[in-house]
């Protein structure tokens, strides 16, 4: 998915240096995955509460890919 379709489905943006976070809180079930996984990147008691650099890129796509909903998304820069 592109950048554009993502922002268009209503997902949210969150810019790194090697990789994009996008997240769609209305596709969002609460399962925690992703704050369990990685409490630096994602931190639900912190603005941004996604810090896309907070991890190397590998660490932040393995924990968005344990999303069960898949209202985390990814980009890396390399893929663009």
């Amino acid at each position: 998915m592109t950048e554009q379709q993502l922002i268009e489905d209503g997902y949210r943006k969150y810019t790194g240096e090697n990789i994009d976070v996008f997240f769609n809180a209305s596709m969002c079930e609460h399962a925690a995955k992703c704050v369990r996984g990685n409490g630096n990147v994602f931190n639900t008691k912190r603005k941004p509460w996604i810090l896309a650099d907070a991890a190397q890129a590998d660490e932040v796509a393995r924990v968005i890919d344990t999303c069960p909903s898949k209202a985390l998304q990814y980009i890396r820069k390399e893929d663009v």
